[in-house]
């Protein structure tokens, strides 16, 4: 008798992901490979990862874990990076996430939450070394060897603080391992010290890093009380956070809350199609404008080859004004007072360039002629015209570029709200008028 097939072959197992290649395909697992691939990486390229990712992945990993693994995890995190993981989860699994944390932490984490996430004291780390002026050095630094033991993430420099827990000053370790062992802290710390309000948005605490070049700066209530501490690794986030929201604001995209691939397509579409459609409400003024001189258009038809020439180059400076005095503004190199300062820089930039485009503009019209005998015995007023149109169009749309960031922040708007499409779209229209305006002067009794 004939055997029957056999079993078939054991399917082999898959081999772990190694850390390098987790970081690669991140993006483009799904939450159930991701949680998967993360708990079979060894425990220390497993921390580090989790320290690596965003607070919205770690909320993802900590709560796609066994539940008797999730304490572990939470804990790991200093008490700023707990709270931004927190707040990253749905709100009906935050007080899951933070009955996780032992009592302590619990309380500052909690204390964190109350502030807007966007603002210092929602940065600030509430562990930090803590000096009295009247220590001496020795005392000071087996005060802080103790503490490193303790929260070894958070160390960088002592402040020194009154009875009140209001801040005197502050101690760099270089100055006081320096330092006799005899000398008082109040003698060696130095009592300038650069704070940030705790209410303080944190777009100008990412200025104020960049202007003092320290790794971590004080929080301060408005009594002078120390806080917490924000340090130079929180401002990297930020800033990136910053400059993602602003770069798709000035796309012409209400700003994401979630990386690309993981948004939701609805919310993706939502996101996209309210300017889109403010957009395409605005183009019509210029089928409008168009139709308004369409007697100019029917006596001269050559003057209608021109027209997408004419409006995008002035919605191209403008989009590059707007870009520019949106990002001056996002460093602190500009504010509401400079606007005439900025006025005069881009009205000299709108007539070079403009210039520049003219004389292109008018060689190219004169050249096509001489070759091909394309625009007829007026070919020389058409040039005059399209040269002197986009002196103006060019100038008009870089004044306006630069002038709605300002206008925008005058009323309490984002400057980023200023979109390349939306000053395309404001300088398309007027340059149509500008452009029909100019050949209605000197066209008259040639070609109109």
């Amino acid at each position: 008798m004939e055997a029957g097939p056999g079993p078939p072959p054991p399917t082999p197992e898959r081999e772990p992901l190694s850390l390098a290649e987790i970081r690669d395909v991140w993006p483009l697992l799904t939450p159930g490979d991701r949680i998967q691939a993360f708990l079979l990486l060894p425990r220390d390229d497993a921390e580090d990862f989790f320290f690596s990712v965003a607070a919205r992945d770690q909320a993802e990993i900590v709560l796609g874990m066994p539940g008797r693994e999730q304490r572990s995890w939470v804990r790991l995190l200093p008490p700023d990076d707990a709270a931004d993981l927190i707040q990253a989860a749905a709100v009906e699994k935050r007080d899951a996430l933070l009955a996780l944390l032992d009592e302590p932490t619990r309380r500052e984490v909690t204390a964190l939450l109350a502030y807007s996430e966007d603002n210092a004291g929602g940065l600030m780390n509430p562990r930090y070394i803590r000096l009295r002026p009247e220590m001496t050095v020795d005392e000071a630094i087996s005060y802080v060897r103790k503490q490193m033991r303790e929260q070894p993430r958070t160390i960088y420099y002592g402040y020194v603080l009154d009875s009140e827990q209001r801040l005197l000053g502050v101690v760099s370790f270089r100055e006081l391992f320096t330092a006799t062992v005899r000398t008082r802290v109040a003698e060696i710390m130095t009592r300038q010290v650069t704070t940030i309000p705790e209410h303080m948005d944190q777009e100008a605490v990412s200025l104020k890093f960049g202007q003092s070049h320290l790794v971590a700066l004080p929080v301060v209530d408005v009594e002078g009380h120390m806080k917490g501490i924000v340090t130079v690794d929180d401002v990297v986030d930020v800033v990136r956070e910053e400059a993602t929201e602003d770069m798709q604001k000035v796309g012409g995209v209400e700003a994401l809350d979630a990386p690309y691939l993981q948004i939701d397509m609805r919310r993706m579409i939502r996101k996209r199609v309210g300017w889109l459609c403010v957009l395409f409400l605005g183009e019509m003024l210029t089928a409008s404008a168009m139709g308004f001189f369409e007697k100019e258009i029917a006596r001269a038809v050559v003057l209608a080859l021109f027209i997408p020439l004419i409006i995008s180059s002035g919605g191209n400076s403008g989009s590059q004004a707007t870009t520019l005095v949106i990002r001056a503004m996002a460093l602190g190199e500009v504010r509401l007072r400079d606007w005439w300062v900025v006025v005069r820089r881009e009205f000299i930039a709108g007539i070079g360039l403009g210039v520049v485009l003219a004389a292109i503009g008018f060689l190219r019209i004169v050249t096509w002629e001489g070759l091909f005998h394309t625009y007829g015995p007026q070919y020389l007023s058409i040039a005059a015209t399209v040269s002197c149109s986009l002196v103006g169009v060019v100038l008009w749309g870089t004044l306006a570029g630069s002038m709605l960031p300002f206008i925008l922040r005058r009323f309490g708007f984002d400057p980023a709200s200023a979109s390349a499409p939306f000053v395309a779209t404001l300088v398309d229209v007027s340059g149509l008028v500008i452009y029909f305006t100019v050949a209605a002067t000197i066209l008259r009794g040639k070609l109109l």
